[in-house]
């Protein structure tokens, strides 16, 4: 028999073992903050544009997205441009080293964009970047070894 010296098999037992406990909420944890990321990109519908030379999605405190309505969303809740502006402020009091990622529909004017990237900036942000997709070119778009031709 197996077990603490001294107890006997029918004692109760009076502890509680809360190691599997923890695993499993950190586990739930991870879930809801990778998922939550993409529930609210899939919420706002905005067409982006497409470069061949897009890095790699940019992990950010502040997200403004403009869609071809002219609708501004900071953080998925729908703004004006005023209180915009002093919502992201309020994030750069709280982190001042707060980034943020425009993301503007294709079909909006150069100048729709540029003010959104000015509002980020008089807020007081002072690393940006614009959200776009990557261009699918015939060096990027997988052609296999075999398919190659001297």
């Amino acid at each position: 028999m197996a077990g603490p010296i001294g107890k006997r098999d029918d004692d109760v037992i009076s502890e509680i073992n809360i190691i599997p406990f923890v695993d499993i909420v950190l586990v739930l944890l991870i879930i809801f903050m990778v998922t939550s990321t993409a529930i609210v990109k899939a919420a706002i519908k905005v067409d982006l544009p497409k470069a061949a030379s897009a890095g790699t999605e940019v992990t950010a405190t502040v997200n403004v997205v403009y869609t071809i309505d002219r609708e501004l969303f900071v953080d998925g809740k729908p703004l004006s441009m005023t209180s915009a502006g002093k919502v992201i402020a309020r994030q750069v009091k709280e982190s001042p080293k707060v980034q943020a990622v425009i993301s503007a529909d294709t079909g909006l004017p150069y100048g729709d964009v540029v003010e959104v990237v000015d509002l980020v900036k008089q807020a007081g942000v002072s690393g940006f970047a614009l959200n776009i997709e990557r261009r699918q070119t015939a060096a990027n778009q997988g052609s296999t070894p075999a398919a190659r031709q001297p």
